[in-house]
């Protein structure tokens, strides 16, 4: 009897795991934490944008979405850690505009910088200020080229290094003025704004979201913002093209990406939650703090994002090759 009450048992055991397993299959992914990797230091722009969205992200999902920092070579090892990760949905990435230039920065990479992803939608464009240390003898735009131009073997133009997005902005900025400037590279724009701030730089180039505070307090000047219209958190800052300069145009615009092969529906399931994550109040209300708004609904798809950086890394590919420098 006790032989025959065990088998019993085992099989009722194995039925109910059965059962459980079925359950569970039917369960509307996602049933754990989502990890959205950011490549860069905590407390950086791109960190900032993705703790909001990670935040939003997870009330519509109904779980937790935590932010893990994986900083390093220019945004190349958080990104091949995605590339590399189970295309389940769990692990994605939140980048800048690094997914553009990357492909013609490095020429070896140990994952494939456009290939190795899905992309799940568009974030935000944060806007880019020119700006120059406080006693810089120049008030617009046309003055600052005027004195690139006749002293550029004397200034230094400062950059988080090789690849980030002021290093980027510097190049369009001497492509726009046909002028070299002598370039000063820091480990993050923290470090450079702190030069930029004692005076030791000349000029900087640097998203909203790190320089409105400074400009404001009058700490540093700025000569525009690199968007076609004027920015809300800075109204009187005149835009590139309103200084004479209308190709010097840049934003460093943030994406969702997943590991290529991620299932179409988990894919669109994340697109959804990334569109009602950016409106959700509480990020709207942040995001303009940070001097950006979230990029309209149509453009958190995964269609629109894909072309979008099809088009963005195209753009950069001759600026990049123009200039010669690599990050590899």
């Amino acid at each position: 009897a006790m032989a025959r009450l065990t088998r019993r048992s085992t099989l009722g055991l194995a039925g109910a795991l059965t059962l459980g397993g079925a359950a569970r299959a039917q369960q509307p992914w996602p049933t754990r934490t989502v990890t959205i990797i950011v490549p860069f230091a905590a407390g950086g722009p791109t960190d900032t944008v993705a703790r909001l969205v990670a935040e939003a992200m997870g009330r519509n999902l109904g779980q937790t979405v935590v932010v893990e920092n994986a900083g390093g070579a220019g945004g190349t090892i958080g990104a091949q850690k995605v590339a590399m990760a189970r295309p389940d949905g769990y692990t994605l990435l939140l980048h800048h505009i690094g997914m553009s230039t990357t492909p013609t920065l490095y020429r070896r990479l140990a994952y494939d910088p456009v290939n190795g992803f899905e992309t799940i939608g568009l974030v935000t464009e944060v806007p880019m200020t020119l700006v120059a240390k406080k006693d810089f003898p120049a008030n617009t735009l046309q003055e600052a080229i005027a004195v690139i131009r006749r002293e550029r073997d004397n200034l230094n133009y400062a950059n988080a290094g090789i690849g980030a997005a002021s290093h980027l902005c510097g190049l369009l900025l001497m492509k726009a003025v046909d002028t070299p400037m002598t370039t000063v590279p820091f480990r993050g724009t923290g470090p450079a704004m702190q030069e930029l701030l004692s005076g030791r730089v000349d000029l900087m180039c640097d998203q909203t979201t790190n320089t409105t505070e400074q400009i404001n307090s009058g700490a540093i000047k700025v000569f525009n913002v690199t968007t076609e219209s004027r920015v809300p958190a800075l109204p009187n800052v005149p835009t590139s093209a309103e200084g004479g300069l209308p190709d010097f145009q840049v934003t460093v615009w943030h994406g969702l990406y997943a590991p290529k092969g991620t299932p179409a529906p988990v894919v669109q399931r994340l697109s959804q939650a990334l569109q009602a994550a950016l409106r959700d109040e509480r990020l709207v209300a942040r995001f303009a703090e940070l001097g950006t708004t979230p990029v309209a609904q149509e453009r958190a798809t995964p269609e629109a994002h894909r072309r979008f950086w099809q088009a963005d890394i195209a753009k950069w590919r001759p600026i990049i090759q123009a200039a010669g420098q690599y990050a590899d």
